[in-house]
């Protein structure tokens, strides 16, 4: 699409740096955005190389004027915001009765208010064009479990949020839409399987294969295939479609 500017969110890894390098085949400007800023330099390189030119902002989304810095800084670089996506924020898998306080409040600081207060401050931009926004959420606000419980109530929330963006979205003219992705193998469910796997005496290939059985679903998802429904989500082709939440989990949360 030409002339056309998305910013990415948790762009320095996973999803979010596989949604960067899917869009820069079609957009002509990539905002990323996350706090490593090694890794963002990283996909930055990567989505220039697929033909974007990249901003790369340094920030964490829990403080609350990131907001205004990353739409202030794209309209001085691009002049134009036509698609954002909001995919930052982990949440620690943690058992409800072991989370603490502190753990919920920084798991909704940025996931939560970081996507909602950016989603705010480039509203009027998105308006403009006639743009579109997609909020990462995720197949545990569908089917909540003790171990995970922050994890689905802050999806949960998210997807309610994207619902009533939608809801404006209708009068405004901005398409707003959520993913709900189940098991992707990142670096970060990497990560929790090697740490998983010793404490449990089996190897990290064991713990995988457990996992699977477990949740019923043949594979881990990949990146690159959750990354492929963004790109289609803020396509042309998709424009009809608004206040949905797709599900792209293997077939793990059997309810309609």
């Amino acid at each position: 699409m030409q002339n056309s500017v998305a910013i990415v969110t948790g762009a320095s890894q996973g999803i979010g740096r596989a949604t960067a390098i899917q869009l820069a085949r079609d957009f002509t400007g990539l905002v990323l955005v996350a706090r490593n800023l090694d890794e963002l330099n990283d996909t930055a390189t990567q989505v220039e190389a697929a033909g974007a030119e990249s901003l790369v902002i340094g920030l964490d989304l829990s403080q609350p004027n990131a907001a205004t810095t990353i739409v202030s800084r794209t309209l001085e670089r691009f002049g134009r915001i036509d698609a954002l996506l909001n995919i930052a924020g982990a949440v620690p898998q943690i058992d409800l009765f072991d989370m603490t306080d502190e753990q919920w409040d920084a798991g909704l600081a940025l996931k939560f208010h970081g996507a909602r207060r950016l989603t705010l401050h480039a509203w009027e931009e998105l308006k403009k064009v006639k743009g579109s926004v997609v909020f990462m959420s995720g197949n545990s606000a569908q089917a909540p479990k003790a171990a995970f419980a922050a994890v689905a109530s802050i999806n949960a929330a998210i997807a309610a949020l994207a619902k009533a963006f939608a809801d404006r979205g209708m009068r405004d003219g901005v398409q707003v839409n959520s993913v709900l992705p189940g098991p992707v193998m990142t670096d970060r469910r990497k990560s929790y399987l090697a740490h998983w796997a010793p404490l449990h005496d089996v190897t990290v290939d064991q713990a995988a294969e457990a996992f699977l059985q477990e949740t019923g679903i043949s594979r881990f998802g990949r990146p690159e295939e959750i990354a492929a429904l963004m790109a289609f989500l803020v396509s042309p082709e998709a424009r009809w479609l608004t206040g949905a939440m797709l599900r792209m989990d293997g077939g793990e949360v059997r309810s309609i």
